[in-house]
């Protein structure tokens, strides 16, 4: 999977004699004491301007402006009107634009669609600064603004909306979002290598009806590329012919002994070479039921979303095509991964690692979570159904060179102000997945899997965690830095594969409490998710407490759950309220699953449908928690300890045969109605929580903390993100110090117990919150898990904030 072009060996732009710019130019002020008349390309994005490789427009803008283009910057554009879309002048090649590191949408509503109040992407945590769709909004005003100019569109909310998507919000199948955009063309996944071969050619004089083939983008067409060949699957498998069952004692069979059936012997037959065949996806590509189709018949949507996921991995992706009316929207396959010189060149550009200085001292959440911390890799082969991070950032890992991370952490040092010397975190969309790549590059390339670890890791993968072992110790021997902290969600399933990793994760790198993702206890909606089941978790669990006890530290692990996800009964909430109970977890500000645009698990939410084996019309069906009474349940359930749920708790106990469950002894999960519930929920509460303090989250406030003995501001929960990012930049960003209370029972004090707010985390791209997003999130955030995702992002409804992304 070699790319043909490097991307920093293109001939720079004739403007690149005007040098760097301290920050890229947000007013014509700026502009004029770079001394440029005009720029090149202008961004507009949704986030505040943060000159920081964790920030997705950073990165494209420091990318292009290396290739010599003159860049500008709107962020956060007064989108009532034209007018601030032309505060820079008129670009003299395309516009380039984001909603931002996360998707809009999701930064502005909970899971529950109610409306945010704050953005931690904006001075001030003030929410309202982008509109709802901002993708469409700042296009149309691009194109209001200056009607001739291209229109670029990219980042998180584009690349998960580039064919028919369900949207949540509206409860609808929304068309691709070029055709709502009336954008020029659409770049998915990390933008990198095609934006810049996308600005060469308009700086060469192409137009965008020219360059219809550039991997990694999007276009509207009236027909298929010329040349390519097409392989319909606009309607769902067909059942081919069976041939009958041969019986085995009629004359003949080939088990037979009769002489006269032996096959008559053949005559020597020359051997003609051909030439190589061509591969099989090579100028190929798929027709996806159309729009019109998909929108009235969820079981062609479910086959459609199956085949899209199919077709991600870029060594042997073909193209797709959906008909929209009379026109169709191309996709091309994915964008090859950057390679290890390339990454170190990305994250090597000349960033201040600060806000732009038009903020003045108002502080930007998003920037604060990951100003100490170092993203190291990008990608996930874990494939989540409910995270955006593999559609957005692909299953291959595309990892930095430990001389190119340990330079960032110098930087760190010497740059940041007020460093402490201690080092957020060091990670990704994942923690301990550095490195790891297939260790077979043909089955790398022809590898149509969601997941490589699951139902089980392929033996093709690399477990070997000897990289991110040295890089540790690399990272803890430089000068000035004090403790080397890992924010970002480790996948435990991996690490248990090398004990070695645990050993070191234990001893050095963590404050107290690290967070992991079991995300359910059951195996129905464990099945859903891809995630591993309850054995891995356990298994991590013995190393981790081994470990940390040889280490002669106190250290605990905070489990994040998702409710509501498509496959989760409410027995099974019911099992995983009873394993909290057992394990004496509180959990607090916890969220129900949020359906992202694309996630396999959004298919199921939608078509109650499960798109992760072949769709039929009959059969296959997913339960699914719809409505606001059972949603609330789900969450009233994982916070079993809240005398505000106990109500609708005891209502459905008793629905479902489970009334033994309601009663004050061990083996009960609520108490049954009495006069403790009338001291209001702090006398219920203390009531009920006798002898069991409330596990802790990144959203309890320090007083809380304080309160309950947690002293540690864990690295909290893609996307991505998830965050996110959305591209699975900005690692999630941690404090954490010691702890100094401990946790009831087994366990931890989960930190105000987040059950883990299903955002699009991951993968949706909010910044780490107080510890990691991711994804990217969730990001990246990791979507529909409100854990930021590597990439940064808003908080999961009021709660943790993903990781920044691109």
């Amino acid at each position: 999977m070699q790319p043909v072009t490097n991307i920093f060996s293109y001939p720079r732009y004739w403007a690149e004699c005007y040098g760097t710019a301290p920050f890229l130019p947000m007013s014509r002020k700026e502009m004029d004491v770079l001394g440029w008349d005009s720029c090149d390309v202008i961004l507009i994005t949704g986030d505040a301007y943060v000159d920081h490789p964790s920030f997705g427009m950073a990165v494209i803008g420091r990318m292009l402006e290396s290739q010599g283009f003159r860049v500008g910057i709107i962020a956060q554009p007064d989108w009532s009107s034209k007018e601030d879309f032309m505060r820079l002048g008129k670009p003299n090649l395309f516009y380039g634009v984001t909603a931002g590191n996360m998707d809009s949408m999701i930064n502005r509503y909970t899971s529950d669609k109610k409306l945010r109040h704050d953005d931690a992407y904006t001075p001030g945590n003030v929410g309202g600064k982008r509109p709802d769709r901002a993708t469409l909004v700042y296009t149309q005003r691009c194109k209001e603004a200056y009607k001739e100019v291209p229109v670029v569109i990219g980042g998180i909310e584009a690349s998960l909306r580039r064919i028919a998507h369900y949207d949540y919000w509206s409860e609808t199948i929304r068309r691709s979002i070029l055709f709502d955009a009336k954008a020029d063309i659409l770049i998915y996944g990390n933008a990198e290598r095609p934006l810049i071969e996308v600005a060469h050619r308009i700086a060469a004089g192409e137009s965008i009806d020219a360059m219809q083939d550039i991997r990694g983008t999007a276009v509207i067409r009236r027909e298929p590329l010329p040349g390519w060949s097409g392989v319909d699957s606009s309607k769902l498998d067909q059942i081919g012919r069976i041939d009958p069952i041969m019986n085995p004692y009629m004359e003949g069979a080939p088990c037979s002994d009769d002489e006269s059936s032996a096959p008559a012997a053949q005559e020597a037959q020359p051997v003609l070479v051909q030439p190589a065949k061509p591969k099989p996806w090579e100028k190929t590509y798929v027709k996806l039921p159309a729009f019109e189709r998909v929108k009235e018949d969820k079981v062609l949507y479910a086959h459609a979303s199956r085949i899209l996921h199919h077709e991600t991995n870029p060594g042997c992706a073909r193209a797709l095509s959906q008909a929209h009316g009379d026109r169709i929207i191309w996709v091309n396959p994915p964008a090859f991964p950057l390679e290890t010189d390339e990454m170190d060149g990305v994250f090597g550009l000349p960033y201040q690692r600060v806000p732009h200085p038009a903020y003045g001292n108002e502080k930007i959440p998003a920037y604060d979570m990951i100003k100490t911390s170092v993203n190291i890799m990008r990608g996930c082969f874990g494939g989540c159904s409910f995270c955006s991070i593999t559609e957005h950032e692909g299953r291959i890992i595309q990892s930095r060179s430990q001389e190119s991370i340990l330079k960032e952490i110098e930087e760190i040092r010497d740059k940041v102000p007020g460093f402490t010397g201690v080092i957020s975190d060091l990670g990704g969309p994942t923690a301990n997945m550095y490195q790891l790549r297939c260790k077979n590059p043909k089955a790398e390339q022809t590898c149509r899997r969601a997941s490589c670890v699951w139902p089980t890791i392929c033996p093709h993968m690399d477990t070997d965690h000897t990289p991110t072992i040295n890089l540790y110790r690399k990272a803890r021997d430089l000068k000035g830095i004090k403790k080397i902290l890992i924010a970002s969600g480790v996948r435990y399933d991996l690490a248990v594969e090398d004990p070695r990793y645990v050993k070191e994760l234990a001893k050095y790198h963590v404050g107290g409490y690290l967070k992991i993702a079991p995300e359910h206890t059951e195996e129905g909606p464990l099945s859903k998710m891809m995630k591993p089941g309850m054995g891995s978790y356990y298994k991590f669990k013995e190393l981790f407490d081994k470990f940390s006890k040889e280490a002669g530290k106190q250290q605990y692990l905070i489990p994040y759950f998702i409710a509501a996800h498509p496959g989760t009964t409410d027995e099974d909430m019911v099992n995983l309220a009873l394993w909290l109970k057992e394990n004496r977890f509180k959990l607090d500000q916890v969220q129900n699953f949020y359906p992202s645009p694309l996630a396999n698990a959004t298919t199921m939410y939608y078509t109650e449908k499960n798109p992760l084996s072949k769709v039929h019309r009959i059969g296959g069906d997913v339960f699914v928690a719809k409505g606001e009474r059972r949603r609330r349940l789900h969450k009233a359930i994982l916070r079993y300890h809240d005398p505000a749920g106990w109500p609708l708790i005891r209502e459905a106990l008793l629905e479902m045969g489970k009334g033994y469950l309601i009663g004050n002894g061990p083996e009960c999960l609520v108490p049954p109605e009495g006069r403790g519930e009338l001291k209001g929920k702090g006398g219920a509460e203390r009531s009920r929580s006798k002898g069991l303090k409330p596990a802790l989250t990144r959203h309890s406030d320090i007083a809380h903390q304080r309160g309950n003995g947690a002293g540690n501001k864990s690295a909290g929960g893609q996307g991505k993100g998830h965050g996110n990012a959305q591209t699975g930049k900005g690692p999630a960003a941690g404090k954490a110090g010691k702890g100094n209370g401990k946790p009831v029972g087994s366990e931890l004090k989960l930190r105000k117990g987040n059950g883990k707010p299903a955002d699009q985390g991951a993968a949706q791209g909010k910044p780490a919150g107080k510890g990691k997003p991711a994804h990217k999130g969730k990001a990246s955030t990791r979507a529909g898990t409100g854990k930021p995702s590597a990439q940064g992002g808003k908080p999961a409804a009021k709660g943790g904030a993903k990781r920044p992304v691109r």
